[in-house]
């Protein structure tokens, strides 16, 4: 069994996912909005129980976040918190809220070290709990390469698919040189400043750009694949940026969740909808608290 390395303040919030995780199953299940005390009867807990260990992750109410979790929630962000990439760039990535805020800093490889499946690369890994359940992280001697999200895919598929893409490097399970990194990554505390945590980009030149425009995305708003596709100058390639998004390495910190459909609809996730939801709707629990 896949022992999970502990953070600060992060152990007891991916247990506290495991716990909104089955109350999201019982409040997409009902028909109408479940009260208090009939999602605790569900979760076999107090009421008074599980709205502490709920609001502890979420920092509001079980009641309050189920209309985060609703389906049109997605177009209310739409409507209220849509962010123009355009504007974000015109300021420069330095100046991005969301880079400070999460002590982030990024490279990318060039296209010919892309173009080497990762030959001669050394990519460390090792498991970590964050507010999301179970994470991959993966990182080279330059920064973080990869995170992956398993609580709804599986550890061994996320595993699978991390090594997958870069078939030709060497992987070396060392939780201590990345524990630094994932510290800063998740924005646990152990005591001083936090460095920054450095994200090393493996990936073609198209990807990385789509990937940029996520990183100017502040959390808590939202933006649209066709709105990236502007950004970028490539208006005409939604689709391909769809592909480039699904395709990022780095989930939570290159916040692909935070791009969706023209129309509202969250579209894909790479580590599962549920996760999806779970991300926005608790960035803007966040926000609005």
């Amino acid at each position: 069994m896949t022992k999970h390395q502990p953070l600060p303040d992060t152990s007891d919030a991916s247990y506290h996912y495991r716990v909104m995780r089955r109350a999201i199953d019982l409040i997409d299940g009902a028909e109408d909005p479940l009260t208090l005390d009939a999602i605790a009867e569900r979760m076999g807990m107090s009421p008074a129980h599980f709205q502490r260990l709920f609001s502890r992750w979420a920092g509001v109410s079980p009641k309050r976040y189920q209309q985060y979790l609703t389906l049109g929630h997605a177009k209310t962000l739409l409507r209220e918190r849509f962010t123009t990439l355009e504007a974000s760039h015109a300021l420069g990535l330095s100046g991005s809220g969301r880079l400070h805020d999460l002590f982030l800093r990024w490279e990318a490889m060039s296209p010919g070290e892309y173009a080497r499946d990762g030959s001669g690369l050394t990519i460390f890994w090792g498991w970590f709990e964050s507010p999301f359940g179970p994470a991959l992280v993966m990182g080279t001697d330059r920064g973080i390469c990869g995170i992956a999200l398993s609580a709804e895919t599986g550890e061994a598929h996320a595993m699978k698919d991390m090594t997958g893409r870069w078939p030709k490097a060497t992987f070396v399970e060392d939780v201590m040189r990345l524990r630094p990194w994932v510290l800063s990554a998740f924005g646990a505390q152990e005591g001083g400043r936090l460095d920054p945590a450095p994200l090393y980009l493996i990936g073609a030149p198209f990807q990385i750009k789509v990937w940029e425009a996520l990183l100017a995305v502040p959390s808590g708003q939202v933006t649209t694949y066709s709105e990236i596709a502007h950004s970028i100058g490539a208006p005409r390639a939604v689709r391909a940026v769809g592909t480039a998004v699904g395709r990022n390495p780095i989930s939570w910190l290159i916040p692909c969740h935070r791009a969706l459909r023209k129309s509202g609809a969250l579209g894909g996730y790479h580590w599962g909808l549920p996760m999806k939801r779970a991300m926005l709707a608790y960035e803007s629990a966040r926000a609005d608290a």
